[in-house]
């Protein structure tokens, strides 16, 4: 039998697993990824990626690929109600949807102030493949047709046994730490013995991936969801490419019926009414039952083993935040797990991902139980307990406590519209900055090493840092923001955005997020930082580090 040796072994190669390959590269970090089916996804699942998504695929240089793979849904912003799709009033903008309602659904509206980027609509099974390509151009181990068959771990790794489901062969995969993003029934979270909690279902659904050409009906009548109340064929019609690929989503229940029932004939038939035409050619793609389900894994964390995406949480898609509550899982835990390999942080560092995650995980499937319970999707049954919060506040405008944030106040994020001022916790501003004779935004400074901006007076920062990179041994740029900066700021925009002194600094953690902050009042800015640096990094004393990957 084969046995490997890998600082990581990731089981799924889904969304979230490909991601946390595709940050782990990003970090320097060798993987093997393990995935039972033999190819990426061939159901559309998520249909869109939030702001905070697309700037993380934007700094994997990804972003255009993902807009091109997703540009036939590009002009889908209606959501309708109607008994048919034939009956449905698309010439008018958004018929029977409150607009309140709408504003907090839609997680894609431009947002120039707080962003380089924006939201894109592209169908999960068109986005794998572009995340699986660049993560095998980039040198990852993918193995597809590779089943987790068990795993133990003890004090220094994971001992994982694969089989290849087409050859039957069996190998070992020997690995520091394992990232479980097997799915919403993982059954690597089943054997951790980690039950789900805050469970409650929205309902019972048959997803129908069906092949019919409705070009004439919706050309220049794009539309996203058509709830259809048809007396035999209730369900939501949901556009794939607004053209000849559609999903229609019918509710049925478990106790009375099984997914077997739903024939292609059955299916068929539904669609038929659905629609309101004749004649139409209907060709049934997949089908797919699921539940629209709302828990929390209870633990994030099992020793070195680390839940994520639908593994670590699940929630209905009203809001479109599943996937992409999975993504930003993945991209927090990748960095925590390559300052703790190269011993620049101490094993603390490692249990902040669930600090931080699961507090977001929670919040954000309540918020999608809320949409869903206030929205005109009537498919989903919800609890109404608890506020509407903006759908920018949910996506991304939360805010970290942890051991890994330093900060000097206990103030929530608010719900009603997102901040980004720098303060501990929250995701570092974005502003337009001139530097290197070029226009960057300011968080394309970030991701790979610790990020410290400072205001136009800040030069003791840079001999401070220069301790800290010397005493810890770990990576740490320094610009100073102003008229004349590193990072050019002649309107001053930048030192608003940051909140900075003329003296002050930010330090920003590899994954962009607010990690501490001073005012610049010190005789000592080495005395500030570097206690600040090991009390993020869980580091035991301020000694230097070594490597170890």
């Amino acid at each position: 039998m084969t046995t490997y040796s890998v600082p990581v072994i990731i089981v799924g190669g889904g969304l979230v697993g490909l991601s946390a390959a595709l940050f782990l590269n990003r970090q320097g970090i060798s993987y093997l990824l393990a995935e039972r089916h033999s190819r990426t996804s061939i159901h559309p699942r998520a249909r869109g990626f939030n702001l905070r998504t697309m700037e993380l695929y934007r700094n994997l240089g990804l972003e255009q690929a993902i807009r091109e793979a997703g540009a036939s849904l590009s002009k889908s912003k209606g959501m309708y109600t109607a008994e048919t799709l034939a009956a449905a009033e698309l010439d008018l903008p958004q018929n029977g949807v409150p607009e309140s309602t709408l504003r907090l659904m839609n997680p894609f509206v431009p947002n120039d102030d707080i962003s380089p980027t924006r939201g894109n609509r592209c169908t999960q099974d068109g986005v794998e493949p572009l995340l699986l390509q660049a993560a095998r151009d980039r040198g990852g181990d993918l193995r597809f047709s590779t089943e987790l068959r068990s795993f133990r771990q003890d004090r220094d790794g994971v001992t994982a046994e694969l089989v290849d489901r087409a050859t039957g062969t069996a190998s070992t995969v020997r690995a520091r730490y394992m990232i479980a993003a097997d799915g919403a029934k993982s059954p690597v979270r089943q054997a951790l013995g980690i039950s789900m909690t805050d469970e409650y279902s929205h309902g019972f659904l048959i997803n129908i991936y069906f092949q019919a050409d409705l070009r004439d009906m919706v050309q220049g009548r794009e539309f996203s969801i058509c709830n259809i109340m048809h007396p035999e064929a209730t369900g939501m019609l949901v556009a794939i490419n607004n053209s000849d690929r559609w999903c229609f989503h019918a509710p049925y229940d478990p106790r009375a019926e099984s997914p077997e029932d739903y024939t292609p004939e059955r299916c068929k038939e539904l669609i038929a009414k659905a629609l309101g035409f004749t004649g139409l050619d209907i060709q049934i793609l997949s089908v797919l039952p699921w539940e629209a389900a709302e828990g929390v894994a209870e633990r994030f964390q099992a020793g070195r083993v680390f839940l994520a995406g639908d593994a670590a949480h699940v929630m209905p898609p009203t809001g479109g935040f599943g996937a992409n509550t999975g993504v930003q899982d993945a991209h927090n835990l990748a960095w925590k797990l390559a300052a703790v390999l190269r011993g620049h942080a101490g094993p603390g560092l490692l249990e902040t991902y669930e600090h931080e995650r699961r507090p977001v995980a929670r919040f954000t499937a309540k918020q999608a139980g809320l949409i869903a319970a206030n929205s005109m999707l009537s498919l989903f049954k919800g609890r109404t307990e608890g506020t509407l919060a903006n759908v920018l506040v949910t996506a991304m405008g939360y805010r970290y406590k942890s051991t890994a944030v330093l900060a000097s106040d206990e103030c929530e994020a608010p719900q009603d519209q997102p901040e980004f001022h720098a303060a501990p916790g929250t995701r570092a501003p974005h502003v337009w900055v001139g530097h290197r004779s070029g226009r960057i935004s300011t968080l394309d400074l970030f991701e790979r090493s610790f990020v410290l901006v400072a205001g136009p007076d800040g030069a003791p920062w840079r001999i401070a840092a220069d301790t800290a990179r010397k005493r810890l041994g770990i990576g740490i740029e320094v610009y100073l923001l102003g008229p004349d900066g590193d990072l050019s700021d002649p309107d001053g925009l930048g030192q608003e955005a940051f909140r900075l002194s003329p003296g002050g600094a930010v330090l920003v953690r590899p994954d962009g997020f607010v990690a501490w902050r001073s005012d610049g009042v010190t005789d000592d800015h080495e005395q500030e930082l570097v206690p600040a640096l090991v009390q993020i990094l869980s580091r035991e004393s301020g000694g230097h580090s070594t490597q170890d990957v």
